[in-house]
């Protein structure tokens, strides 16, 4: 028999036109999915076009997904094409939104180094169903809050229940099981409680809208100013950081009108309970827990308040009064003679700042990334504190306070830029009648002491991070030893301040290895 581009074929030939298996075919052709054309005398299957046509879509719906019965159903016309794509187009829709939320619990394994018990907690948390974590939450704010009298702060952790779109993001599904271990955590229950206990003494009863409003607000206000602060370049154990609590303090004062003892105007006792609260509301889990069920709810997230809410409680610890601080400097600066006799303070200003010089020659561009004893500051950003160390003072000795302290003074030429700013420190500090001129509570020669001791200390970060001898020019170490313990020692060595707690220097230490464990570096 002769064959033509229309057939007949035999089982072989129908397979090589279609690219499949004479097995696929003939197990279709068993099924009832192509069945035979006819059959030769002998018995042999035969298939013409339409068969090849039912083969060719077989094999479409195949690679589609559809199972052999839904394939036949549609190639004997008993449901429309379009009805079983519509059908399996929702059942691929589940399968996908399962296969994607596998695909995140198993990226959040790798990122979490999951064992394979966290990966099976994991896999049964990202498959709860919306009331299953509704259930979780109330359990977690239920046991929390136990008997303690906080309607409205009751009613906010219970609202902000986490709700899961029906096709999450990666992050959202990683948020919702990192928010379902948190809530096991005794020390997020611990700092919720405390929050609540405090809420329940202070302020008891419930707040309407309005109240919670005003303290978004307030919050919104004040991490603004502070992070602003934190920009310029103002340390919070400073007499400069008073006005910036003042100002937190003024905004604060009318949010306080259903508390107990309210107080009504900026004073020792108002910036008492500002740091109070600031305390016990300043909670890491707490914050992260919020964070996770607005990433979750597809809501803004707060940015971290880490940050702003350190500097403003160390604020208030050195500032407990307006005022305070800038008196307590007072007297400590018209105290005492000059130390650095008998050459001068501005003789000891240009050795200190030529010994750093030094170093900052010696570093080279590949030396940028190495870390340093501040840990927050690689080499290039210890440059350029340097730097911004002499604009910082120059400006304030000029009389014209620098505004650009934010920007990037180092440039490309490091050595270059540090010159020019010690040189313009050195300018500055030389203006006939400077050293006895009036700089709020300070004499102008406490303000090149304060370049000194910031050189001397920030030389030895330097010089540490290079491996370089540590030792620079330790008859000004010896001096400034005293002045530090007389200046600094009432600060605060708390996160945020300017300096961490005391490490001790081992014995045999030299005066700036001394100098640098009191302003709280590592001496090793």
């Amino acid at each position: 028999m002769h064959v033509g581009e229309a057939g007949p074929w035999n089982i072989g030939e129908i397979a090589r036109k279609t690219g499949l298996s004479v097995k696929l075919v003939r197990h279709w052709s068993d099924a009832g999915v192509v069945p035979p054309a006819g059959r030769t005398a002998a018995g042999y299957r035969r298939y013409d076009a339409t068969s090849l046509a039912r083969l060719e879509m077989a094999r479409t719906l195949r690679d589609l997904g559809l199972g052999l019965g839904r394939i036949r159903a549609v190639l004997d016309r008993e449901h429309t094409l379009t009805e079983v794509a519509a059908a399996h187009a929702d059942v691929l829709e589940v399968q996908i939104r399962a296969l994607r939320t596998q695909q995140a619990v198993l990226r959040s394994v790798s990122r979490r180094s999951a064992t394979a018990e966290g990966l099976a907690h994991m896999t049964r948390t990202a498959r709860m169903s919306a009331a299953e974590r509704r259930t979780l939450i109330h359990e977690f704010v239920t046991d929390t809050l136990a008997d303690i009298d906080v309607p409205a702060y009751r009613r906010g952790l219970l609202a902000a229940t986490p709700d899961l779109p029906e096709n999450p993001t990666d992050e959202q599904v990683d948020a919702w099981l990192e928010l379902s271990e948190l809530v096991t955590d005794p020390d997020l229950r611990t700092g919720m409680r405390r929050m609540a206990r405090y809420a329940a003494e202070h302020a008891p009863g419930d707040h309407d809208d309005s109240t919670l409003q005003d303290l978004r607000r307030l919050t919104d206000d004040w991490t603004q100013r502070v992070n602003t602060a934190i920009r310029d370049g103002i340390a919070p154990d400073s007499p400069a950081a008073d006005q910036i609590v003042a100002a937190v303090v003024t905004a604060w004062l009318p949010t306080q009108t259903h508390t107990r003892a309210a107080p009504v105007a900026d004073g020792a006792p108002a910036r008492r309970i500002l740091l109070e609260q600031l305390e016990v509301a300043s909670d890491a889990k707490a914050e992260r827990y919020w964070q996770l069920i607005c990433l979750i709810n597809g809501l803004p997230v707060r940015p971290g308040m880490a940050a702003p809410g350190d500097w403003l409680k160390t604020a208030l610890r050195a500032n407990p009064a307006p005022g305070a601080r800038a008196a307590e400097l007072g007297g400590v600066y018209d105290a005492g003679p000059d130390a650095w006799q008998p050459a001068g303070v501005l003789d000891a200003c240009a050795r200190v700042l030529a010994a750093v010089e030094e170093l900052v020659g010696a570093v080279s561009p590949d030396q940028f990334g190495l870390p340093t004893p501040c840990a927050r500051w690689d080499v290039r950003a210890l440059l350029q504190h340097l730097v911004r160390e002499n604009l910082l003072w120059t400006g304030l000795a000029d009389g014209a306070p620098r505004t650009d302290l934010a920007a990037d003074h180092l440039g490309e030429d490091h050595l270059a830029a540090f010159r020019a700013a010690a040189q313009g420190s050195l300018t500055a500090f030389h203006r006939p009648g400077m050293l006895d001129q009036r700089y709020g509570p300070a004499p102008g020669r406490r303000i090149v002491e304060q370049l000194v001791m910031e050189m001397l200390v920030h030389g030895w970060d330097l010089a540490t991070a290079l491996g370089h001898p540590r030792d620079l020019v330790p008859d000004l170490a010896e001096a400034a030893l005293p002045l530090a313990h007389e200046i600094y020692g009432n600060l605060p060595r708390t996160p945020g301040g300017s300096f961490a707690p005391l490490r001790p220097a081992p014995e045999g230490a030299t005066a700036l290895d001394r100098l640098a464990g009191y302003l709280g570096r590592s001496v090793g």
